[in-house]
């Protein structure tokens, strides 16, 4: 990662490139603490091209962000990459740290003046990536073929991430809502089955497994593979919130996930330490 130092009247901007882990935590809060002994306390920290960042950057983000503020000043985040900014909603940072869509409004907003609000279309921000998509397909096709017409079984779908097709055989994705070593909720809205909500608990009723494949963003992985019993459905406007129970999977992928649910835990606790 590279990290260079712009100097405006009175705050600093720290434009930061690459990938943002815990190898480069030391360098960040270096170059804050270079700022400080400079008697700049003001700081904006432009993500526009980390294109990763780990749970140990994140911690960090949120110590520089005390340690501004005990010391009179502000951190904001300018411009954040689609990763980055998926990531610090995951987590709540943006609760604690103003994050702006444009280096005017971060510049204006960590020296506390308001700024002229700038459209969507002009923040030059990319295609979004959805990195908490889950994707599952019942084991027993004979469900799929009763719930589903042939014409929807068969209709190819495209990864949201990468965008080559999955292939002929029907999968729904859903979105992840939680995710520990004992297995995940995701919310679903049917795609385009056309099911209406209550078709869509049956087609995933308890007991049903699945198979499943999810990300864990902060480490920067492709899909994890693992088969999973569902133990809870919950109706929903506009589609059904979906509870299993892992039944099978890798000891490196459970392993990791202990690792994404322990990260997350901390991230939380440092929030609420604030």
């Amino acid at each position: 990662m590279h990290i260079n130092a712009d100097h405006g009247p009175n705050f600093a901007t720290l434009h930061l490139r690459g990938e943002f882990d815990t190898f480069y935590c030391t360098a960040f809060q270096n170059e804050v603490s270079a700022l400080q002994q400079a008697g700049v306390h003001r700081v904006v920290l432009n993500l526009r091209f980390v294109k990763f960042i780990n749970s140990t950057a994140l911690g960090t983000i949120i110590k520089v962000s005390k340690l501004l503020k005990g010391q009179g000043g502000k951190l904001v985040i300018a411009r954040p990459s689609e990763f980055c900014r998926e990531m610090i909603k995951k987590i709540g940072i943006d609760r604690i740290v103003p994050v702006c869509d444009t280096d005017e409004a971060a510049q204006a907003a960590v020296m506390g003046v308001a700024a002229v609000p700038v459209p969507k279309s002009e923040t030059e921000a990319g295609p979004p990536e959805d990195e908490s998509s889950v994707i599952f397909s019942p084991t027993d096709a004979s469900r799929i073929e009763h719930f589903l017409s042939q014409t929807r079984r068969f209709k190819e779908l495209v990864n949201p991430v990468h965008g080559h097709k999955f292939g002929s055989n029907w999968r729904g994705i859903g979105r992840m809502a939680r995710l520990d070593e004992t297995g995940l909720h995701f919310s679903w809205n049917g795609g385009d089955t056309g099911l209406e909500v209550f078709a869509m608990g049956q087609l995933l009723s308890i007991g049903t497994e699945l198979k499943v494949k999810f990300r864990l963003p902060l480490f920067q992985s492709g899909f994890c593979e693992a088969m999973a019993v569902v133990t809870s459905v919950e109706e929903r406007e506009g589609g059904v919130k979906i509870g299993a129970k892992f039944t099978k999977i890798e000891e490196r992928t459970l392993a990791a996930v202990k690792q994404y649910s322990a990260d997350m835990k901390y991230l939380k606790d440092e929030l609420h330490s604030v």
